[in-house]
């Protein structure tokens, strides 16, 4: 029983403990600094030795310009604490009080301590980080290092020279932890993209792309082309990162995961060209059977998206060469769900398309193929209008892989099922849960129907605009273009003026460009800046309208409405595209 009770009594005074330093921290955020001072005066009194409740008194009674009370604090502690870091604290309050040459006097104490014992840096540099005396933490690490060359700060060197704009020496320090000590790379990348997303240096781009040339050209280790081919692909250069993963792949000739990793970025990225060119590559370059169906797989998949009607015949064949070729197993897999979608939603042919996929399920293949081949068997069910039978499948998904990002397309999937039926009430139920999901595209997605249907069901109760557009939607999905350009345009003609006006010109604008008509799309975007300029659907209108005029060659229009965004539109997903097209069109060197 007394052990029980001791226990319980230990439990709440913790607990008591924890609230007291939440309640004198939440003071001190609320510049309620004299009752901070009360509260950490009475922590400190329970745990002595506690630096972190020192500090925070230290800078309450500096806060209340106590300088002289915080001085006899700091030198009292001192004489019982025998912490290098307090003389940099008792430099920083003479600081406070201007007068520097007192201040300067106990920064160079301080550095004298680091002189006669080096591992005292790691108090002390810290304490001038902390105090922001950026000058003051680079000598003391330079100090150090003069007397221990063994010693490391290149990180925390990298950020200081960072803070004083003095990126060539910050990306000189970044680069060479990331040789050193290649586990750190990921956290240094890190680092280095936020730097090159910020306007603050837009110099800095420049600057690591020379350097890292410079590095390639004067080194033959492979780690820089590989460095400089990762800053090409944040800068979206996808043809500039490829030719390094070239000369990596002639020195080191084992694998290609980093080139086709390079060629499904580039396509995300809608650069097809490329994808196009690294495929080609390793087709000539590799007989290693799973690369060679994947490269084949997705070659296939830009000419089916880039081919007009007329071709589709040869197509059909092309497909029907490949998988003669390879053969109907489970490494051709991703070839047989190709030619089932290309059968159904190109050549109309269903039937077609499900009796490929049938024969593939019977093929001895795991858990995540079997998804796929369900996923797109699914997919052509919606197509026929089986909505139930659709339905099921991707419920079957989403039981099997429930964590899993295939399951939570089959989610998106099946709540778009449910839209198109339009069953509004499940659907947005289901659009509500997926809007929080894990990967950005699905809840991007996710978020785009749940906006359109709640914002169109407080305009019209009756929802009699939402039918008509889930139908021309599901018209969209079946590939059928002219019919559910059709029926957008009849949508815009009755319900002119009404929420579901901009959604639409939006759709249409999409449509026109899919059929090459940019002339007729741009007038659609034009429509929305007009007229829906508060909307939802403003940033696309002008990212969109941008792009148009900038492949027409207009580049003082593309720049004015890429400019649009980068001034008003700030939390636009288009943004930092449109602000790297910006400075492109406007001809900076430094991107």
């Amino acid at each position: 029983m007394k052990k029980i009770v001791c226990l319980l009594f230990l439990l709440y005074s913790g607990i008591v403990f924890s609230q007291n330093e939440q309640l004198a921290q939440n003071y001190f955020d609320k510049g309620e600094f004299e009752k901070a001072k009360i509260s950490f005066e009475e922590l400190l009194k329970t745990q002595p030795y506690n630096t972190f409740y020192f500090q925070r008194l230290v800078e309450c009674e500096q806060q209340l310009q106590q300088f002289d009370v915080a001085d006899k604090a700091i030198q009292d502690r001192m004489k019982f604490m025998q912490q290098s870091s307090l003389i940099v604290e008792l430099g920083y309050n003479f600081q406070l009080r201007k007068d520097e040459v007192n201040a300067k006097k106990y920064y160079e104490q301080a550095l004298e301590t680091i002189r006669k014992n080096p591992n005292e840096v790691y108090n002390i540099a810290s304490t001038f980080e902390r105090k922001a005396l950026i000058e003051y933490a680079l000598k003391a690490y330079e100090l150090a290092l003069t007397l221990e060359p063994k010693f490391n700060f290149n990180f925390q060197m990298a950020l200081l020279y960072g803070q004083m704009g003095n990126t060539d020496m910050m990306v000189e320090k970044f680069l060479t932890e990331a040789y050193t000590n290649p586990q750190n790379n990921v956290m240094i990348q890190n680092q280095l993209t936020r730097f090159m997303t910020e306007d603050a240096d837009v110099n800095f781009n420049e600057s690591l792309r020379k350097t890292l040339i410079l590095k390639t050209q004067k080194s033959q280790d492979i780690f820089w082309n590989d460095y400089l081919s990762w800053f090409y692909v944040q800068q979206k250069e996808y043809g500039k990162a490829f030719i390094q993963q070239k000369a990596i792949y002639k020195r080191n000739p084992e694998t290609f995961s980093n080139i086709v990793n390079l060629a499904q970025l580039a396509i995300e990225e809608g650069d097809k060209e490329t994808a196009k060119e690294i495929f080609l590559f390793v087709l000539e370059n590799t007989k290693d059977l799973d690369m060679l169906i994947q490269s084949h797989t997705y070659l296939m998949q830009m000419r089916i998206d880039s081919a007009p009607e007329k071709e589709y015949n040869a197509v059909a064949s092309e497909m029907d060469l490949l998988l003669k070729e390879f053969g109907i197993s489970p490494y051709s897999l991703s070839l047989q769900i190709l030619q089932a979608h290309f059968s159904t939603f190109y050549l109309k042919n269903s039937e077609a398309g499900k009796n490929i996929l049938k024969t593939a399920l019977n093929l001895p293949i795991n858990e995540y193929q079997k998804a796929d081949v369900k996923m797109e068997l699914a997919d052509i069910l919606l197509y026929e209008e089986k909505f139930n039978q659709a339905l099921i499948y991707y419920s079957q998904i989403e039981g099997d892989l429930k964590n899993d990002v295939v399951g939570h397309e089959a989610s998106l999937k099946a709540a778009k099922t449910s839209y198109f039926k339009t069953d509004f009430q499940w659907a947005q139920k289901q659009f509500k849960e997926l809007k929080s999901a894990s990967t950005q595209l699905i809840a991007n997605d996710a978020l785009e129907y749940f906006l359109l249907i709640n914002d169109n069901t407080v305009a019209d109760s009756t929802q009699t605009a939402l039918k008509q557009f889930a139908h021309a939607d599901y018209l969209l999905y079946q590939n059928k273009n002219q019919e559910a350009l059709g029926q957008f345009q009849a949508i815009l003609k009755s319900f002119k003026g009404q929420e579901i006006e901009a959604v639409t010109l939006y759709r249409l604008g999409k449509i026109y460009e899919k059929l090459g008509d940019d002339m007729s799309a741009l007038s659609q975007y034009q429509t929305i800046i007009d007229k829906h300029n508060d909307g939802i659907y403003i940033d696309e209108a002008y990212y969109f309208a941008a792009e148009i005029y900038n492949k027409q060659g207009n580049i003082e229009k593309a720049k004015t409405y890429y400019e649009q965004i980068i001034f008003h539109h700030e939390d636009s997903i288009y943004f930092t595209d449109a602000r790297k097209k910006f400075r492109q069109l406007r001809g900076d060197t430094t991107l």
